[in-house]
């Protein structure tokens, strides 16, 4: 498996360390996922269950336009 090199100063070491411990991970594995949430990026867990939930009398659908009709082959 490829490897990588970082440089970091003692400041910017700590930080990391205090963040891969605030979420129980191991250095290696939390830096793997800094990057890989960087250059993947995906919704977050539960936006789906947002779909719906503005209840707002100014929010709504405008008009629509009326659907042409076509011949049946």
């Amino acid at each position: 498996m490829p490897q990588l090199s970082l440089y970091l100063t003692q400041e910017q070491l700590a930080k990391v360390e205090n963040e891969a411990h605030a979420d129980k991970m191991s250095l290696s594995k939390w830096v793997v996922t800094q990057i890989i949430n960087k250059i993947e990026p995906r919704y977050p867990d539960g936006w789906a269950d947002l779909f719906g939930s503005v209840h707002d009398s100014s929010f709504s659908r405008p008009e629509q336009p009326q659907l042409e009709q076509r011949e049946a082959f």
